[in-house]
């Protein structure tokens, strides 16, 4: 059974979740505050974690930064209506979706189902596949190579390096810095124009429109996100 941890100190609403997702044989433990969630996270594994933005004492950014110290956990946030620089700051440190309160219980659930689903495909504690498949691309690791509807063909090293990254964290955004320092292993340096062009030769080599892209869509003023819908 799939197990999340949600870490809001609104009671009600954790109970809320909690029974809205057991509809999806999905267990929920809750905690009220940010502390108390990192000491959950250390007892019991989970395949998500929901955190609120607004928490007296440790707030959801400061209990952020300390779970991606530790775990690559999908982390889902909530943020107050209208709150734009929450929902950035959030995605540049780390959180893969967020929703803003109030929202409609259908909504989350569907969104937690959906963030499981991809943390499972590719945790690399779970399946040895050889291979990903999207809609009409498909990945091999061990050949470094791509096929597309315009046949098999390899990638330069640090263009297959790109794709494989943004593929690993489907549907999460990721700034420049996050894709440079894990594909080129250094600190980024800002203005640096490796990553546009990197990703300008995928969209070429990958797409059939370059122009409006598939695969590796471009999220303005955050980063890049591989799109979630392929």
């Amino acid at each position: 059974m799939n197990r999340i941890l949600v870490i809001d100190d609104d009671r009600e609403l954790c109970t809320l979740i909690r029974r809205t997702v057991s509809q999806e044989d999905i267990a929920a433990d809750c905690c009220y505050s940010g502390r108390a969630g990192l000491e959950k996270l250390k007892e019991n594994e989970y395949q998500l974690v929901i955190l609120d933005v607004m928490m007296p004492g440790f707030d959801g950014f400061e209990t952020l930064a300390q779970i991606r110290k530790e775990s690559g956990v999908p982390v889902l946030m909530f943020t107050a209506k209208n709150d734009s620089s929450s929902k950035v700051r959030g995605l540049r440190n780390g959180a893969d979706d967020y929703l803003t309160k109030p929202f409609v219980m259908e909504e989350l659930l569907a969104r937690i189902v959906s963030l499981i689903r991809r943390y499972t495909r590719f945790n690399p504690n779970g399946s040895d596949a050889k291979t990903l498949s999207y809609d009409g691309l498909m990945i091999d690791l061990d050949a470094r190579s791509v096929t597309t509807e315009n046949g098999t063909f390899e990638l330069l090293p640090k263009e297959f390096d790109v794709l494989l990254h943004c593929a690993k964290n489907q549907g999460r955004i990721l700034t420049k810095r996050q894709i440079y320092e894990e594909v080129w292993g250094e600190a980024y340096v800002y203005g640096d124009s490796n990553i546009m062009a990197v990703i300008s030769r995928l969209r070429k080599k990958l797409e059939a429109d370059p122009k409006n892209p598939k695969y590796i869509q471009t999220v303005k003023g955050v980063g890049y996100r591989f799109n979630k819908e392929v």
